[in-house]
């Protein structure tokens, strides 16, 4: 019998925060590529050649095992970016492109 090398590819670090190893990417950040833009894993890959697609399904697996936490946290994330959008009003050039008749 050969023993068998068990890789999580999953690291979390002293905040708590889940990163897909030997990357500088969050499983958060992957998951969002999912939840916003309906990515497979496939086409996060070809995204993110960076990531194996064992790291992408590792991460997969990682939210699934932790999805209420990371649930909550995606909303946080959220709603801290819907909070800044609403603070920093109409931006210049979108108000530029408005008085040029290029947006509604």
């Amino acid at each position: 019998m050969t023993a068998t090398e068990i890789t999580t590819h999953i690291r979390v670090d002293a905040k708590g925060v889940a990163w897909v190893d030997e990357t500088n990417t969050k499983v958060v950040e992957i998951v969002l590529d999912w939840i916003a833009h309906g990515s497979s894993p496939e086409e996060i890959h070809y995204q993110h050649p960076h990531l194996s697609l064992s790291q992408i399904h590792a991460a997969f697996a990682y939210y699934y095992d932790h999805q209420p936490e990371l649930d909550v946290d995606l909303e946080r994330r959220f709603n801290l970016a819907e909070s800044c959008r609403a603070r920093s009003g109409v931006s210049p050039i979108v108000q530029k492109l408005r008085a040029l008749g290029k947006l509604e």
